[in-house]
């Protein structure tokens, strides 16, 4: 018997009778949930109109939704997309000549980061007078809380997971089939991110930092795809064309966390005058 390694297999969701809640849709509603929680309290500290609340959710919701899916698109799956190209906006797949529904498939995380981002400036520059780093400051906190819930939600799945050990301790992926033990990536990193977000919002309550713009962005960035870059070392490629992009010992979601680190250095540690809020 193994005693190091966890045996996990858990349904898909939970099953009403006539319809069942998938688990990674679950997690998903949470953390949009709690996200808008906590920055309705971070809205009424900062003294921004509640109403303004609503507007950001759409323009993070959508932004992220199109974001991840060209993200995938663009960086990952571009080999098949490239003569596909209805299928990038259309939920069906072409399966020996005819069409089956299957959803939209393949999402990716740094699509979401540069939509998001973008999408804040029009936000800060349409509906605050404030600047652009000010709304990525405080949404970067909720990001990473949704972060943790995203990748739990992964977990559920049994997907996005780690290399075999080839030890005693892992998990066991049973819902794939498989009877060796797997590093549980997607916890490494769901707990790293609640660790950040508890940094980040303990740094916003509790310091002055939150008067200098773009420094919790700027951390945020930093930790969070430092951490995605070195848990990458340990996952599992999910895409074939993915191991091996630019460098042998890279994969494509190390390199497109380089330049966001980059931006996030330059962020902490950038000279500060004139950029406080008084």
């Amino acid at each position: 018997m193994n005693f190091l390694a966890i045996e996990w297999n858990p349904s898909l969701g939970i099953d009403l009778g006539f319809f069942t809640i998938r688990w990674y849709s679950l997690m998903f509603v949470a953390s949009f949930l709690l996200g808008l929680h906590f920055m309705k309290k971070v809205f009424k500290n900062d003294q921004i109109p509640l109403e303004k609340l609503d507007t950001l959710f759409m323009y993070v919701f959508i932004s992220m939704l199109v974001g991840m899916r060209l993200g995938d698109v663009f960086f990952y799956s571009w080999d098949y997309y490239q003569n596909h190209l209805l299928e990038i906006i259309i939920p069906f797949k072409q399966v020996n000549g005819t069409w089956k529904f299957t959803g939209f498939t393949g999402f990716a995380s740094h699509g979401a980061a540069i939509s998001i981002i973008l999408a804040m400036y029009f936000y800060a520059k349409k509906h605050l007078e404030k600047p652009w780093l000010f709304i990525l400051d405080r949404l970067a906190i909720m990001v990473a809380l949704a972060g943790f819930f995203i990748r739990t939600g992964n977990f559920f799945n049994s997907e996005i997971y780690g290399k075999a050990t080839n030890s005693d301790f892992g998990v066991i992926f049973k819902a794939n089939g498989e009877a060796f033990a797997r590093h549980p990536t997607q916890l490494y990193e769901a707990f790293s991110y609640l660790v950040l977000f508890s940094i980040l919002w303990y740094t916003y309550w509790k310091t002055d930092k939150k008067k200098q713009i773009g420094f919790l962005f700027g951390v945020f960035m930093v930790v969070l795809w430092s951490l995605r870059f070195c848990i990458e070392f340990l996952k599992e490629a999910q895409i074939d064309s993915r191991e091996d992009w630019v460098f042998n010992s890279l994969n494509t979601g190390q390199v497109l966390s380089i330049p966001l680190i980059i931006i996030g250095i330059w962020l902490i540690f950038r000279k500060t005058k004139n950029t406080e809020i008084k």
